[in-house]
């Protein structure tokens, strides 16, 4: 599975760490490199460009909170980006809305915390329930032509 991974100055030193919990996994990483100041609606936009064109399997987007990265990535066509607290949020992403894209706070997570949620995400599958699908449905059809 390829997993790429973004994130802002502020998730810098957690990425790094984090990476390394996923050497399991060829992970893509689309910046940033460093933990000076930049602007993270870049690094979410070619993280959800990259889940879109279908060069990754699925995201990982970091910042301070999680919540600027997450509103920047679901502004991509096609990506469903669920911003993560905790395990039970990590099982629904999956189960209820098949995200595409994880984001997380690095400054309320540990990167072995994030990896927990990563792990429990991967481990989960869409629920069966047609109503989860034909939700996930209603949402693309939003997205294409703003109706519901």
């Amino acid at each position: 599975m390829k997993i790429g991974i973004a994130n802002d100055h502020r998730a810098y030193k957690v990425k790094e760490k984090l990476k390394r919990l996923l050497d399991d996994f060829d992970i893509i990483d689309y910046g940033c490199y460093s933990d000076e100041r930049i602007d993270y609606p870049k690094y979410a936009f070619i993280l959800g460009d990259a889940i879109v064109n279908n060069e990754v399997d699925l995201g990982i987007v970091m910042c301070g909170t999680g919540i600027g990265v997450s509103i920047a990535c679901n502004k991509v066509k096609g990506i469903r980006c669920a911003k993560i607290d905790n395990k039970a949020e990590a099982k629904s992403a999956k189960e209820h809305n098949d995200a595409n894209i994880l984001a997380f706070s690095a400054q309320s997570h540990t990167a072995e915390e994030i990896k927990e949620m990563i792990d429990i995400f991967l481990n989960s599958t869409l629920l069966s329930d047609p109503c989860y699908k034909i939700r996930i449905k209603q949402v693309e059809k939003y997205e294409e032509n703003n109706e519901y």
